[in-house]
């Protein structure tokens, strides 16, 4: 597939309790790997993170980029764009959150009281893209598949780490039928044989850009095949 590729959804051990390798070694791999650009999207408090919750909120944020800024700071030497977000969880909804900085988290210390409604309307205001990530998938943790088309912008419809293609048939039926943008990603841990994204006609100067783009449709979705 000829273009820029980005992978969308990428957690670090700096800032998610499940991530196998940290933000500098995830960079590296993605450079190794073909890839133009990653967009790290630790988990947020509220969900599977790792760092305390006893530290001040803005200790606890600084930690929480650790991730993205170590990858950021390799990705600028070896010619890989590193963009922030982050993945939201709510009760066991994930969402994927873009085009907000450190400054706005710090800014912020009352959104974990925060609705899915609250949440969407917050982050539209400041100019934020709000993905459903893997909607449709199923876990111990997770009692029921739980779906809000008025709180979201996209919907993730390819996730590699879910590995089931039902989910995310039924996740592109989903977008289809709320006339939803659909995005792409691995949900990288770090050591993943095979891997998604999203594939650009240019390369993407800042994550308002990839903002522009998925809402627009100027993009490719990466798919693979489970199998192989």
């Amino acid at each position: 597939m000829a273009g820029y590729k980005y992978e969308t959804h990428l957690h670090t051990s700096e800032a998610s309790a499940c991530a196998l390798l940290g933000g500098e070694e995830q960079a590296l791999i993605y450079k190794g790997a073909g890839y133009d650009g990653i967009i790290v999207t630790d988990h947020f408090f509220n969900g599977n993170s790792c760092i305390s919750s006893d530290l001040p909120w803005q200790e606890r944020v600084e930690q929480f980029c650790r991730g993205f800024e170590n990858a950021k700071l390799v990705g600028d030497k070896i010619g890989l764009s590193v963009f922030f977000g982050w993945e939201s969880n709510y009760r066991g909804t994930e969402f994927l959150i873009y085009g907000l900085d450190k400054e706005w988290l710090i800014s912020h210390p009352d959104m974990l009281s925060w609705t899915i409604e609250e949440q969407y309307k917050r982050i539209s205001e400041a100019g934020g893209l709000v993905v459903h990530a893997h909607p449709f998938r199923i876990r111990p943790y997770i009692r029921e598949v739980r779906l809000f088309p008025d709180c979201i912008d996209a919907v993730e419809a390819i996730n590699v780490g879910n590995r089931n293609e039902d989910f995310d048939r039924q996740a592109a039926a989903y977008a289809k039928k709320h006339k939803k943008p659909v995005t792409a990603g691995t949900d990288s841990h770090g050591k993943e044989q095979i891997r998604s994204g999203m594939v650009f006609d240019h390369h993407l100067k800042d994550i308002k850009e990839y903002i522009d783009c998925v809402l627009s449709g100027r993009c490719e979705l990466i798919r693979i095949d489970y199998e192989a």
